[in-house]
């Protein structure tokens, strides 16, 4: 017998137990012998990292969908592995460092740092995986994937350098995410923007050689005529006046009026006396401001290429930590006469940081007359999500992927369909993306990951090979080979060679990104040829959030393509993101961040898998709101208790029991709403529609099967009929079994112990069980079971609308009934009486007066309800209640025709008051048609 209650902390980590005993998950566990192959790749997470409700979500959809493959007897394997994380885990190593008061990375050296990072990890990285298996992940963990393990670090290796002879990675000077803080780039991902109060400061620069020209100052709507005056200077607007001493021109749109005949001059940039030229682009916004915009294509995304279409220096007055470099910089100084108020502005300002500088210059260009005006401004300002502080765009030497040669054959896939979105929305942001594509930049300035394999010559000549030994034989071939200034040096150097005198390597290391891109066919073992990357690439399904579908996903397909010559996965599903219960996005700094750990530990993983699969809806974020998890343990707290129902009453699995052979129509009924579940449940998760899976099992196991199948098997439990016990216990036994493995990739732990007592120890693993397909179908036993199941519950819907007390019965007068429906009420006369609550049924030709009503089939059922309730003070009650709804309605209607409410109000409260007036809607119209059932009856 089951315990009485169901408790998730004692079963679960028994379960998992269990699992981990049997390797459970192992390739191809569970495959029937010959079955195709059905690959997922865990989307890696960081080792520095814990669950989240990200991982959550996205972990229980693709632990569903392995499930459910390895029920069905393919060769399952979903391969884990983590990220190594490069930011996060050198500053967390860096942080426990600085706790410890032991020397720093800097202090300690390179490698001994590097070893440092790696008894990190071996202690305390990884803490995420445990977490995974506490949510029930399937994953195959004797084949974790790490992205520095020695054959992903060899996959890398082999990729870099391959492209770079390929011509397709280089080595550029070009504009980055530059974190200032911690002094290396980052990806566009790690950049967050935040909400700025700040300031626009208007600054004037003097035109050159003593130009003028008129500018329209006023306008007269009734004359439609301008007013003009003469000036000298022109207006641009900056909230970053600390790069104006970068600035290389200054930019106006073609076909603004007011600066055509400025195009091709030149203005005078305060403070350094540069000569800067006027340049016509559609860049700049005529509306915006003055309609004028300072370039400074070395600090300014947009202004760097604005200076490539215009042949513009790009000039870096910043230095890695953000403080000005000015003294000793060629390029500022090129063409410059350090005189006058020049060298006071290099004297000053030169090493000072980026904000106080800001200041400084503002103080100077007012001090000189040329501060215009101020005007508050609030705007984002991009900041690094590790460092926190504003980052810089910043001009420097990274090395590159050649990413829109690469995207070529990515965008193709997608558009001829080898590769499909689901949602298929999803693909016009990939294209947009891939169609716009701008070079990868790879290298990081850090010392954690796989370092760049680059070595220098001394002069400079790049090397690139697998390693240093090769890259010192291409380095004599270079030099040697040929006649040339180093021939007699590296010649010198060989006769008493020492590593490290001739060639000097890179110090940068690759994104994380990098090595991820080739995560498909690395983890399988590539570049060997090894049995899994036959077996199981191209992998079949990616699930992931739509904030990667650019870093990741495409990365992936441009790697996959040009090194294994097939994308990496037929289908991209992707999810939508997890908010709080009113559909703001979780963050720390709101409060509102749900751990899903904490959610385990009061309510289940069964309970978290099922509400997050449910609410899963394509397009649609998930709104989790903790109440409803509690629903959703209720509902396996439901199965838990209609098993040991059906316990008590002697049901008990027979491998022997044929659906075909069964004669009662309740157990046909329920066997025939399997079917129907069965197919309906197959086909959406094949179709990536978890929430309407989930959906149906809810539907079928706690309506049919919990309500009402067991509830209408107790008078056969309890009767004389001894044959139809035998029968409605196997058939029980069965339909629960059967549910209990179609529930099991949604809830794995509850349904993995229900099938041990269900089936028995010697049956296996609920995991291993073969996937339901049932084709039991008697449509005529399921036509008359809905049937009566409609009525009830119709009748029941009525008493509950009217506060009919539970006590009170009366007749059940019905209209218009065919001969069958007729039948079906003497057949069923003893359930509708217990059921519904009525005394008699009675057949009449017209329905009696004061009666509620409702049609179930041809027929109408009746209520007198005059006999039930006092009808005068339900009346008063009713209006009562719809005159408060009718006020809520009123309020929210309000709100919501406020054009000011609706703008400035967060889309979330939006959202929200909107549901609620769908679902005062809904209250308001059930109070009307209660009230109109009370007066017709008094």
């Amino acid at each position: 017998m089951l315990e009485k209650t169901y408790d998730a902390l004692v079963v679960e980590p028994k379960i998992a137990a269990r699992w981990a005993e049997a390797n459970a998950f192992a390739a191809g566990a569970g495959a029937e012998p010959g079955a195709e192959s059905f690959c997922i790749v865990i989307p890696p997470p960081n080792v520095t990292g814990s669950l989240h409700m990200g991982h959550a979500l996205n972990n229980t959809l693709q632990d569903i969908l392995v499930r459910f493959q390895r029920m069905r007897g393919l060769d399952v394997l979903w391969q884990p592995g983590m990220d190594h994380a490069g930011i996060a885990t050198q500053m967390v190593v860096e942080r426990q460092l600085a706790e410890r008061k032991e020397p720093s990375r800097h202090v300690m050296g390179r490698e001994k740092f590097v070893e440092r990072v790696w008894d990190w990890k071996d202690e305390s990285g990884g803490m995420i995986f445990n977490q995974l298996k506490r949510l029930g992940a399937s994953c195959d963990w004797s084949r974790e994937r790490f992205t520095m393990d020695e054959g992903l670090s060899r996959a890398v290796l082999e990729v870099f350098v391959s492209l770079y002879k390929e011509g397709l990675i280089y080595k550029d000077k070009r504009l980055v995410n530059w974190d200032p803080k911690l002094l290396t780039a980052i990806s566009d991902l790690e950049v967050e923007q935040i909400e700025i109060q700040g300031n626009l400061w208007h600054f004037r620069y003097p035109l050159a050689d003593g130009m003028t020209y008129e500018h329209p100052i006023t306008y007269d709507e009734d004359t439609d005529t301008h007013t003009y005056e003469t000036r000298d200077y022109i207006i641009v607007a900056t909230t970053r006046p600390e790069t104006m001493l970068g600035d290389t021109a200054i930019a106006v749109n073609p076909d603004d009026v007011r600066y055509k005949d400025l195009i091709g001059k030149h203005a005078v940039l305060p403070l350094v006396g540069r000569r800067i030229r006027i340049v016509g682009d559609d860049y700049a916004d005529q509306t915006a401001g003055s309609g004028a915009v300072k370039i400074t294509p070395a600090h300014d995304f947009n202004d760097f290429e604005v200076g490539k279409r215009h042949h513009l220096k790009a000039i870096n007055i910043l230095t890695t930590d953000a403080r000005m470099t000015l003294k000793d910089n060629e390029d500022f100084l090129e063409g410059l006469t350090v005189a006058g108020k020049l060298i006071e502005v290099i004297e000053e300002l030169d090493g000072m940081d980026r904000f106080a500088a800001r200041k400084e210059i503002v103080t100077k260009m007012e001090e000189i007359g040329l501060l215009d005006h101020i005007e508050p401004h609030t705007h984002m300002v991009p900041h690094g999500d590790r460092g926190g502080v504003p980052i810089e765009p910043f001009l420097t030497d990274q090395w590159y992927v050649n990413a829109a040669e690469m995207a070529k054959p990515a965008i193709e896939s997608v558009r001829e369909g080898r590769t499909n979105f689901v949602p298929k929305n999803w693909e016009k942001t990939y294209f947009d993306w891939m169609e716009n594509i701008q070079p990868w930049c790879i290298s990081r300035q850090l010392w954690w990951g796989h370092q760049i394999p680059a070595w220098y010559g001394p002069d400079g000549q790049v090397f690139v090979e697998k390693d240093e030994e090769a890259a010192l034989e291409a380095a004599i071939q270079h030099y040697i080979a040929h006649e040339g200034p180093w021939k007699a040096w590296v010649e010198e150097k060989l006769e008493n060679f020492k590593p490290g005198e001739i060639l000097t390597r890179d110090e940068d290391v690759l994104d994380t990104w990098f090595s991820s891109a080739l995560w498909p066919f690395s983890t399988l073992g590539w570049p060997d040829k090894t049995p899994e990357l036959a077996r199981y690439y191209q992998t079949d399904v990616l699930v992931t959030g739509f904030d990667i579908i650019f870093f990741w996903v495409a990365r992936m397909m441009m790697m996959g393509l040009h090194f294994m010559k097939e994308e990496p996965f037929h289908t991209v599903y992707v999810h939508a993101l997890v908010r709080d219960m009113h559909g703001a996005k979780m963050s720390k700094s709101k409060g509102n961040v749900i751990d899903p750990l904490e959610l385990i530990d009061e309510y289940g993983a069964d309970a978290l898998r099922f509400t997050l699969a449910i609410l899963a809806a394509q397009g649609r974020d998930v709104k989790l709101d903790p109440s409803r998890i509690a629903g959703y343990r209720n509902f396996g707290t439901k199965l838990w208790n209609a098993t040991r129902f059906a316990d008590m009453n002697g049901a008990v699995l027979d491998p022997g029991f044929d659906p075909d052979s069964v004669k009662l129509t309740i157990n046909r009924w329920i066997l025939t709403e399997l079917t129907r579940t069965a197919t309906e449940v197959k086909a959406a998760i094949e179709a990536y529609k978890f929430n309407e899976a989930s959906s149906a099992l809810y539907r079928f196991v706690w309506n049919q099967v919990c309500d009402w199948y067991l509830e209408l098997l107790k008078p056969v439990f309890m009767g004389e009929d001894e044959a139809g016990k035998a029968e409605s216990r196997a058939c029980a036994a069965y339909v629960l079994a059967e549910s209990v493995k179609l529930l099991h990739p949604f809830m794995p732990f509850m349904t993995e112990e229900l099938w041990e007592h269900l089936a028995g120890s010697d049956a296996g693993l609920a995991c291993h069980a073969a996937w339901p397909e049932p084709s039991f179908a008697d449509e005529a036993s399921a036509d008359e079971i809905n049937w009566l199941i409609d009525l009830v519950s119709g009748l029941r819907s009525v008493r509950a609308e009217m506060n009919v007390p539970p006590s009170a019965k009366a007749p059940l007068v019905m209209v218009g009934s065919s001969p069958a429906t007729g039948e079906r009420l003497v057949r069923h006369e003893p359930a509708i009486k217990r059921l519904a609550r009525v005394t008699d049924i009675v057949l009449e030709t017209a329905a009696p007066g004061g009666s509620a009503q409702i049609v179930v089939g041809e027929a109408t059922a009746c209520l007198p309800l005059g006999d039930l309730i006092d009808l005068s003070a339900e009346k008063l009650r009713l209006e009562k209640a719809l005159s408060k709804v009718a006020a809520d309605l009123g309020k929210i209607e309000g709100k919501l025709a406020n054009e000011k409410f609706v703008a400035n109000a967060k889309p979330e409260v939006v959202a929200a008051e909107r549901e609620k007036l769908v679902e005062l809607q809904g209250q308001n119209d059930k109070l009307e048609q209660a009230l109109e059932r009370v007066s017709q009856a008094g």
